[in-house]
């Protein structure tokens, strides 16, 4: 069991009944075990998605036929293997990773899952990087630091096209993002994101609180619908 983000006397039950629905629904195999030792051998901070939320973003990557999955913040590709694996052939996960020793270690397991030739993982800056891609992008995950997830967002929007599915992960931060005096960067760059899904006419969003290992958190779903 991983040390939640966000403990809750709760915790452990939710990690039981998080456990309970990856064994029957979301079971992993050697290579996802291994990304994981694998990351944490590299001293990589345990903020992989849980193995039901990666099924269900390879879920998501089935249910809008995508071929083109964009990804802000790779980190040792755990979330990377589960959507590759569910692309079709010649479908492409482009990931961006901003520190070149977590996306070598995302490269190799990646390479060990033999997802590799449906992965490209980008280093630098996520804002640079943007700048650089050619959508349109069917699906993208944003799962990088919290203050810019204003500017990715911005960004991303002139990389989809309608239909494109945008998901938007941690969100909820223990109950902090409904503090609006808040001083602390992640939850205000999580409440600018909220407010520009909420504003942007070309997008229908909503958002879903989730408990499990991770602790109490959350994750955006928006549809770009123009």
């Amino acid at each position: 069991m991983r040390t939640p983000d966000y403990p809750s006397a709760d915790g452990p039950r939710w990690a039981a009944v998080d456990a309970y629905f990856s064994d029957l629904l979301a079971p992993q195999d050697n290579a996802l075990r291994h990304a994981l030792a694998a990351n944490a051998a590299a001293g990589l901070p345990a903020h992989d998605v849980s193995a039901v939320q990666g099924k269900f973003l390879a879920i998501l990557v089935q249910l809008t036929r995508a071929r083109q999955v964009l990804e802000i913040g790779t980190l040792g590709g755990y979330s990377t293997i589960w959507m590759a694996r569910a692309l079709p052939a010649g479908g492409l996960v482009t990931s961006i990773e901003r520190e070149p020793t977590r996306a070598k270690v995302a490269i190799a397991n990646c390479t060990a899952a033999g997802c590799a030739d449906k992965v490209e993982i980008r280093t630098g800056e996520a804002s640079d990087v943007l700048c650089s891609l050619q959508g349109p992008f069917d699906l993208v995950f944003i799962d990088a630091d919290k203050p810019n997830n204003p500017v990715y967002l911005e960004q991303v929007l002139k990389l989809v096209r309608p239909g494109s599915v945008i998901v938007g992960d941690n969100v909820v931060r223990g109950g902090a993002v409904v503090n609006d005096t808040s001083s602390d960067p992640n939850v205000l760059g999580v409440r600018r994101f909220t407010n520009m899904l909420s504003a942007n006419p070309r997008l229908d969003s909503t958002a879903l609180q989730t408990v499990g290992e991770k602790g109490w958190d959350g994750f955006t779903i928006s549809i770009v619908t123009a």
